[in-house]
């Protein structure tokens, strides 16, 4: 097989070469003159003559074929110069696109050869450059010339479709020739060379719904009447091969799916012609009652339908919408149904579809009619009031056990059950009322104060008993209002229940007035008025009050009790208003009583107290001083100010007392605490100091504080003996007197130095050895006297007391002691 593709193909570049005159292997052609002369070719546009230089030679183009499957080099074709003359002084050079790689030439017969199979898909021609040289000088003998070796496509590329697999629609029921889809294949070989690239189309698969165009590959409907109900999807395989189709040409394939699309070629139409559904008598108005369904075979916006009532032998009892996710026709319920009233109804509905296609008018019309039958129920529904709301009044004396209404409720059922009646206790907590279970007669239980509440809201309900089958138990249980219901409340065997179908009906008692309230102050009437007030002076008005509402209104008659009638210091006149007036006649304080009474039957009468407090006054009526009552009263503080005052004065009490507490608690402080205080510098004169410029003052501060002396702290006037062992001082306690704690510290001082035989006086050592500069004292230093030692007598320090013992024994004795 390889050698007679090998033949073919030689032959055929044979007979391609051969019929083209100048393109044999001598590609060589001698041109007139060449290099060695030139001839005018015109005049450029300054007039002045063009010349052209003629070369000795030109090359032809070359052709080559693709895919060379021979042992040997492909031979190209032979390049030669008329200045070769075969002595092997003339040099062929080779240079461009594939020089030396894939193409190489003979440099000294110019014979030109392929090295490598080429592709012309991947390349479809080579441009190179031949020139002739000295082989010794190297000096060109031919100009550098341009020529082409181009690939000769042959058929070793398949058609290829764009896509695979192919997605296309078409509406069904379409005509004969209807496009569906347009396909396309590919030939990667030279379409401007014989028929290698020339593709035609086939279908292999999809007859006969289906063609195609063998030179376009437009895919069109092949059979009438193809129905999407019937068969919705095809599977089409196309084939291209190119050759123009011819044997021996390649091919491939591909496949298109086609859907049918749906149009509305189908109407609805009823399952059935009747439909029977049962309804409860107790449904609620708005809810569905049954749902029915036509069927249409399309889909879609095609598929949907209305619905509507063409018919019906109870006008506006039921409608019908279209459920449009699901295409049913839902029934719906417009008013109450009454088991008592009709037990059956028949509606005549019609379907249609929205969309109608005008195409498919012929096959009838696009709708379709059904009967439904609605059978009504009976339930054991609840007893129905004659009202739906009672008033009743009543008035506040009535006695216990009063009737004061009735309510009355009946059975709607044809069996008209016994209705018992009871009072919802939950609008009764208090139990103000009652009702007869038998007849709905409703009385109080107590009396009733229209003053405590004048209105009384109860609820009465009404219960019907019956019995019903387990089969239709279940049909009692809902509502119909939300103050009605039926309810499951016992089991009777095995067939039947006990059920109360009950209803509520709202009650509403006034209480009426009657005038069992007496009239007071409208307010605590308390009143000043001054010592020389005139007679008959109107000093209050007053106003009443009564808790009791007449028709008329109010109307008040005010007068002076008995006891006061008859004594003149005050009248009372009535002002035609719910006032009064009290003039005054001079008196201390009065306690005046009033007696108020209505207009009303039985008439109500009370006793009033007004307090009249007298008050001295001046000439112009400015009060000056009352009794001590009407100062208090006067001073315009109430008792709630009054408690006030007091608990502010308790509360103060209580802080002074724990501020002193926590005084007394604290320890002392020393006396001495401001450096203002005189007490803190007390300067001595009774003994010789430094005069006036002794500036240096004795603190005391240590002296009103005991505790604050160190225990181990030394004596500064005598050398200390560590063989006499401190002496304990006993902490006195505090007194009262602010100067208490420094007498207490001196005693006890002077104390512990009395009974210390070593302690001399010293308590306050003083230096007499230096007078300061400047003093007006005289010297009282014995040291520093003009008298001698023996000139003084010291005697008189032993009369000086125990404190003075020490200094006496040192100077006061004879000089005998002293010498000795």
């Amino acid at each position: 097989m390889d050698r007679r593709k090998v033949c073919i193909l030689m032959v055929l570049w044979a007979m391609v070469h051969l019929s083209s005159p100048g393109q044999g292997l001598r590609a060589l052609r001698r041109t007139t003159g060449g290099r060695r002369g030139s001839g005018l070719t015109g005049q450029d546009a300054n007039g002045v003559p063009l010349r052209r230089s003629k070369r000795g030679w030109m090359w032809n183009q070359f052709f080559l074929l693709e895919e060379y499957t021979g042992t040997d080099k492909q031979y190209v074709g032979k390049l030669h110069s008329d200045s070769d003359r075969g002595d092997g002084s003339v040099k062929y050079v080779l240079t461009g696109e594939g020089a030396g790689t894939l193409f190489k030439i003979d440099e000294k017969s110019g014979d030109i050869h392929a090295t490598k199979r080429l592709d012309r898909e991947e390349k479809a021609f080579y441009i190179l450059h031949a020139k002739a040289v000295n082989r010794f000088t190297n000096e060109a003998l031919e100009g550098e010339s341009e020529f082409i070796i181009k690939i000769h496509d042959i058929n070793d590329n398949e058609p290829r479709f764009t896509k695979d697999p192919y997605m296309a629609r078409v509406p069904e029921m379409s005509d004969i020739g209807t496009s569906v889809i347009q396909v396309t294949a590919t030939d990667a070989d030279d379409a401007t060379y014989g028929n290698s690239a020339k593709v035609v189309y086939s279908i292999l698969e999809g007859q006969p719904y289906f063609s195609v165009d063998p030179e376009t590959g437009l895919i069109k409907t092949a059979l009438p009447g193809m129905d999407r109900e019937v068969k919705e999807n095809y599977q089409v395989v196309i084939q291209a091969k190119d050759m123009a189709g011819q044997m021996g040409g390649l091919s491939g394939t591909t496949t298109v799916s086609i859907t049918l699309s749906d149009v509305n070629d189908n109407p609805p139409r009823f399952t059935k012609t009747l439909y029977e559904f049962r309804v409860p008598e107790s449904i609620e108005v708005g809810s569905a009652v049954g749902v029915i369904r036509a069927m249409d075979a399309d889909i879609g916006q095609n598929a949907e339908m209305d619905y509507r009532i063409i018919g019906s032998d109870g006008p506006g009892m039921f409608e019908i919408t279209t459920n449009r996710s699901t295409q049913e026709g839902v029934i719906l319920l417009r008013k109450p149904l009454d088991y008592e009233r009709k037990r059956q109804y028949s509606l005549r509905v019609q379907v249609e579809n929205v969309h109608i296609n005008p195409r498919f008018y012929s096959k009838g019309p696009f709708r379709d009619e059904a009967t439904i039958k609605i059978i009504v129920e009976d339930v054991d529904e609840p007893p129905v009031f004659e009202r739906a709301s009672y008033v009743v009044e009543v008035k506040e004396d009535a006695p216990k056990n009063t009737a004061i209404g009735s309510v009355s409720a009946s059975d709607p059922d044809d069996k008209n059950s016994l209705v018992r009646y009871t009072i919802d206790r939950r609008t009764d907590m208090d139990r103000v009322f009652n009702i007869h279970a038998g007849n709905g007669s409703v009385f109080i239980l107590r009396e009733l104060d229209r003053e405590e509440n004048a209105w009384h809201n109860i609820t009465v309900i009404a219960t019907e008993f019956s019995k019903c089958s387990s089969r239709t138990r279940k049909r009692h249980f809902g509502s119909r209002t939300s103050s009605n219901s039926v309810s499951q409340i016992g089991f009777l065997g095995p067939k039947y229940w006990l059920v109360a179908a009950i209803s509520r009906v709202p009650v509403y008692v006034r209480v009426l007035d009657v005038n069992d309230n007496a009239p007071t102050f409208a307010t605590n009437y308390e009143t000043f008025v001054c010592e020389n007030a005139k007679a008959n002076q109107v000093i209050q008005t007053v106003g009443a009050t009564d808790p009791d509402a007449p028709l008329g209104g109010h109307r008040f008659f005010f007068n002076l009790a008995q006891e006061a009638a008859g004594k003149a210091n005050f009248s009372v006149h009535d002002n035609k208003s719910k006032t009064l007036r009290v003039p005054y006649i001079h008196y201390l304080v009065h306690h005046v009583p009033v007696v108020i009474s209505d207009g009303e039957f039985p008439m109500q009468s009370s006793t009033n107290t007004l307090t009249i407090r007298v008050c001295t006054c001046d000439r112009k009526g400015n009060m000056k001083a009352c009794n001590a009552e009407a100062l208090t009263a006067r001073a315009g503080l109430s008792t709630g100010a009054l408690v006030a005052i007091l608990l502010c004065v308790i509360i103060l009490l209580m802080i002074v007392v724990l501020f002193a507490a926590l005084r007394r608690q604290r320890k002392k402080e020393p006396l001495i605490i401001s450096k203002e205080d005189v007490r803190d510098n007390v300067v001595s004169y009774n003994d010789e100091g430094g005069g006036e410029e002794d500036t240096q003052a004795f603190d005391i501060g240590t002296l009103r504080n005991p505790e604050a002396i160190e225990e181990s702290k030394q004596r500064r006037d005598i050398v200390p003996e560590a063989f006499y062992p401190p002496i304990r001082r006993p902490v006195l306690p505090p007194t009262r007197d602010n100067n208490g704690d420094v007498r207490d510290f001196i005693n006890q001082r002077l104390q512990d130095n009395d009974s210390d035989p070593t302690a001399p006086p010293y308590d306050s050592l003083a230096t007499y050895a230096y007078e300061g500069n400047g003093s007006v004292a005289e010297s009282l230093s014995s040291l520093e006297s003009v008298t001698t030692e023996s000139d003084q007598d010291y005697n008189y320090l032993s009369e000086w007391g125990p404190r003075f013992k020490k200094l006496a024994d040192l100077y006061g004795g004879d000089d005998s002691d002293r010498d000795s």
